[in-house]
């Protein structure tokens, strides 16, 4: 039987368990161990630790669970790195070892906090971009003046954007804060890229009719809920069926930009497409739920957990859904995904291109027109502020800048 001190000052010896967490660690093998019994062999991989862990489920959170199976795989690690002897000399782990168990823990960390699937890959794309950058330091070696570094290096070597910097530091200050249990301090200083005050690409009405014109099926009618809703164009792929309510001519967005939700209005003009486009899209969800390959549409993690049929529900079903199934990065399950946006970014792009249009236009230019036009119509500024779910007032009045006519109500001088 493995001796839990010996794998105590394993974890010490390696610092990529922060100390507070490390006797939560070995309280979870600890009862690992008593729940296996007195056998003189530990289980030779994490595949035998689903029982405990499903008995773990009925008495404690999530979190705790999660916090337990990342406890048994470092210790499973431990157990296979040699005899007791090796055990006892407390090597650390190489460096390598040690950043891809990093890596995991991160992965944990940002699916525990309920994390997008595109922020998860972009943050550990900035995480593997730091590995890199530190030639092999020890993830337990790390510290503040090794961030300010690496953020100086991709603005001054890297040429980054402002907010490709801002979202790289924000990679790293959730590994220290949430992975290494440390805080940054002393990157004030650090060199930033020049962050630099952009007007939003805005159509005129004809020329977003002349884009229209350029589209058809699907992309179309996506296009036009972007502009008459005002949508992101994720918000806008991502729609369910219930989403829509024509009884209120209204369309809720749900988890957009920060986790939230809001309603916005749905024009008239869509609901006799959006009906038309709903019958087939209703055959296609009758189809997968007659022939069982899908395991239903991706919900969210609770939601899945509690009402584990909802994902075979129609209500549920995705209102823009993929031609074919794909595997579900997270859960490996077989899904029907909803429409990739790079479909429509592509096909609007050509549509730009087509209709002779030479500005550099967007899918996300329909979403600026949508605020624009309403401005220029004389609506209030914080309705279109709730209408775009902006948290602040000033990200919306840059719509001030562009819109066609004087909402400001000043009077130039040299007009008397």
């Amino acid at each position: 039987m493995a001796d839990l001190q010996v794998f105590e000052k394993y974890l010490e010896a390696n610092g990529i368990v922060p100390q507070k967490r490390r006797p939560f660690y070995i309280h979870w093998v600890s009862r690992f161990l008593t729940f296996i019994g007195k056998q003189e062999v530990v289980p030779a991989d994490d595949r035998e630790i689903e029982p405990f862990l499903h008995q773990l489920a009925k008495s404690t959170e999530e979190w705790q669970v999660k916090q337990a199976r990342e406890a048994l795989r470092i210790f499973f690690y431990y157990i296979a790195r040699g005899d007791k002897k090796v055990q006892e000399t407390i090597k650390p782990l190489e460096a390598n070892d040690a950043w891809k168990l990093v890596i995991d823990q991160m992965k944990e960390a940002l699916r525990l906090r309920h994390r997008s699937i595109r922020t998860e890959q972009s943050y550990l794309k900035w995480l593997r971009s730091f590995y890199s950058f530190l030639e092999g330091k020890h993830p337990g070696k790390v510290d503040s003046p090794d961030v300010k570094r690496f953020l100086s290096h991709i603005a001054v070597e890297g040429k980054v954007s402002a907010s490709t910097q801002n979202q790289a530091f924000s990679a790293l200050l959730f590994l220290f804060r949430n992975v290494l249990d440390r805080e940054l301090t002393y990157i004030s200083d650090t060199v930033r890229a020049n962050k630099r005050r952009r007007l939003p690409v805005v159509l005129s009405r004809q020329d977003v009719q002349r884009i229209f014109s350029q589209l058809d099926g699907a992309s179309l009618l996506m296009a036009r809920l972007i502009y008459g809703c005002g949508l992101r164009v994720q918000e806008c792929a991502s729609l369910r069926i219930h989403d829509l309510d024509f009884e209120q001519s209204s369309l809720t967005i749900r988890s957009g930009k920060g986790d939230k939700d809001r309603i916005t209005v749905l024009p008239e003009s869509l609901k006799n497409d959006l009906h038309g486009h709903l019958d087939s899209v209703r055959r296609l969800h009758e189809r997968d739920v007659a022939e069982g390959v899908s395991e239903g549409v991706w919900l969210p993690e609770a939601l899945e957990r509690k009402y584990p049929n909802a994902g075979r529900e129609w209500g549920w079903f995705w209102l823009f859904p993929a031609g074919g199934y794909s595997t579900d990065p997270r859960s490996g399950k077989i899904r029907r995904h909803h429409l990739h946006v790079s479909i429509l970014q592509r096909r609007f792009k050509q549509a730009v291109r087509s209709a002779g249009i030479v500005t550099r236009a967007t899918v996300h230019s329909l979403r600026h027109s949508f605020a624009t036009h309403l401005l220029e119509k004389g609506y209030d500024i914080r309705t279109i502020q709730e209408l775009l779910g902006h948290a602040n007032l000033q990200t919306t009045m840059i719509y001030t800048h562009v819109a066609g006519r004087n909402i400001l109500g000043v009077t130039s001088p040299l007009d008397g």
